[in-house]
């Protein structure tokens, strides 16, 4: 048995730069070299790379078709990306539109360790900031062009700036000016990157504190009168401008129907019961969800604290919410995750230091279901890409090799109380898995990147420097980033049209299914179609094999 951990007592810049290389080991494999990979990533890279064509950076579109979902923030600073790295080229590969994402979850990660430490003290700050760096959820986040990274790091700044403010409540003195407008700011921030999400939390976490509390004179030094302002100046103008663009479409979409409407309709197939976060969470908090639920029982007994009750406030308001509204993704309660790895740590070195074992029917019942969902974890790991490939994928199986490892270390070294091998042997496997499945697996499982497939045809078969695509059946974002904002999205139909209107210049992709109409339209209009390539593979965001045929008009010479 080690002995007990060693308490910090303060964080110093090698701890963050520690806390730094440790998320960008977890974060980067495989940064560059995925594909374009979920819907709405290429949705929001698309929208941005459109800013950059059209110098347009006030309204928000997807080809031709306003994106009134979220607000500006997260467009601006992909695009911004794009353009500080490429010297003003309007397009870029997708890791720069990821880089936004990147810092988000990093921030995020030395956050929580910054608030951490003035919740607990340092030890507890810096390891809830590692566990941070090597939970599933955030380390798919960080290489996503989209929004949630951002917001975390937005909320943990503000639930830090929070926290300090209401444990300092009975202190004399003022809040400390740039701790209030870092408060105010980060709330802007939020809004102006997910809307009113990040209110969530912070007001919910107020709310809370306020109900156990019976108090709620503290907020009063958040400094209203020059903070609002603040919020004000961050969030207004783009408001406005939009607002007068669109005549108010705006906010009656993104309002109305995508933030309310996912409290009572399923949105895009995205659903799930109540308690699906509570089943999910085994997995989006891997590899440290046995230890956050180990955790429960010092939780309750210390919910007099006001450090657990401020913890308790951030998570649990946001919690239920979520699981009432229907529309449900893994990852929207990331945002309560850097809470419950505090909570997570301070109960776990109070474990530790007090030499507790842990022989109770409770630790072995979550360490066998913890250790189902490792199996389960390493089994599609290692079963997608045989699924995909019809052969077994060694880097796959050392994949899956690795979760188990971690797994079983997991139990074990809690079992045997080692708190130092046991966090030193979380985050190294954790790190090692997603550096093998991130880095190695998953770029090089060809089937499943039908988008980059289908860019190097076009590139390879393009009759002239304006050639148009239109598609049938296979209408991916990821595609259209991939191959251009002019590529023409439709049935068959349109599709024989466009080939034989620009004989010289375009290109026509059909999926398997649409074939028949595809070639019937073609007769009706008396045209006829070369086949150039069949690409073959799955098309993850519906969820079954492909077979796609990219054509181009026959000349008239051969007809």
């Amino acid at each position: 048995m080690s002995r007990p951990p060693a308490r910090l007592t303060v964080l110093r810049p090698v701890h963050f730069a520690l806390l730094l290389v440790v998320s960008l080991v977890a974060f980067l494999p495989g940064f560059f070299t995925i594909p374009p990979f979920d819907r709405d990533e290429s949705r929001y890279a698309q929208a941005s790379h459109q800013m950059l064509e059209t110098g347009d950076y006030v309204d928000i579109r997807y080809q031709d078709e306003a994106r009134h979902k979220k607000p500006v923030g997260i467009y601006w600073m992909q695009a911004g990306a794009v353009s500080l790295l490429t010297g003003g080229d309007t397009h870029g590969p997708i890791w720069m539109y990821r880089l936004p994402s990147l810092f988000g979850a990093v921030a995020a990660v030395l956050l929580t360790a910054w608030a951490g430490a003035r919740l607990f003290g340092a030890t507890v700050g810096a390891a809830a900031g590692l566990i941070m760096a090597v939970t599933v959820i955030l380390g798919v986040e960080a290489r996503m062009a989209k929004t949630d990274a951002v917001l975390l790091a937005t909320v943990v700044a503000a639930q830090g700036a929070l926290a300090r403010i209401y444990l300092d409540a009975a202190k004399p003195g003022k809040t400390p000016l740039p701790l209030a407008l870092a408060f105010w700011a980060a709330i802007g921030l939020g809004i102006l990157v997910k809307g009113p999400v990040i209110l969530m939390p912070v007001a919910g976490a107020i709310l809370a504190l306020w109900a156990m509390d019976r108090d709620i004179r503290w907020v009063r030094d958040l400094r209203f009168g020059i903070g609002v302002p603040v919020l004000l100046a961050i969030v207004l103008p783009w408001l406005v401008a939009i607002g007068l663009k669109t005549e108010g479409a705006f906010f009656s979409y993104a309002i109305g129907h995508e933030f309310l409407g996912k409290a009572h309709a399923e949105q895009e197939n995205h659903g799930g019961p109540p308690g699906y976060y509570l089943l999910t969470f085994w997995l989006t908090f891997w590899p440290f969800s046995l230890a956050a639920v180990l955790a429960l029982p010092w939780v309750w007994r210390n919910r007099g604290d006001a450090a657990v009750r401020f913890c308790l406030a951030w998570i649990v308001p946001s919690w239920v919410i979520f699981e009432i509204v229907v529309t449900k993704l893994p990852h929207y309660t990331v945002i309560v995750f850097p809470a419950i790895a505090l909570l997570t740590v301070a109960a776990a070195l109070e474990r530790f230091e007090a030499m507790q074992a842990r022989r109770g029917i409770g630790f072995w019942l979550a360490a066998a279901f913890f250790l189902l969902v490792t199996i389960a974890f390493a089994g599609v790991i290692v079963g997608f890409p045989y699924q995909l490939t019809r052969q077994v994928q060694p880097f796959a199986v050392l994949g899956g090799v690795l979760i188990l490892a971690t797994g079983i270390a997991a139990v074990v070294l809690e079992r045997m109380r080692e708190p130092n091998r046991l966090m030193a042997g979380l985050v190294i496997g954790a790190a090692l898995t997603y550096g093998t499945v991130h880095g190695i697996v998953l770029p090089r499982l060809e089937p499943m990147w039908l988008s980059r497939t289908v860019k190097q045809a076009v590139d390879s078969h393009a009759p002239c420097p304006g050639m148009l695509l239109a598609a049938s059946g296979y209408t991916e974002p990821s595609m259209v980033f991939l191959v251009g904002t002019a590529t023409k999205l439709g049935g068959p139909g349109m599709v024989a049209e466009h080939l034989a209107a620009d004989p010289a210049c375009a290109l026509g992709l059909v999926e398997g299914r649409d074939q028949a109409d595809f070639e019937q339209a073609l007769q009706t209009l008396g045209a006829e179609a070369e086949l150039l390539e069949t690409m073959s593979g799955f098309n993850y965001s519906r969820g079954h094999e492909a077979v796609l045929r990219l054509y181009r008009a026959k000349p008239v010479s051969d007809n």
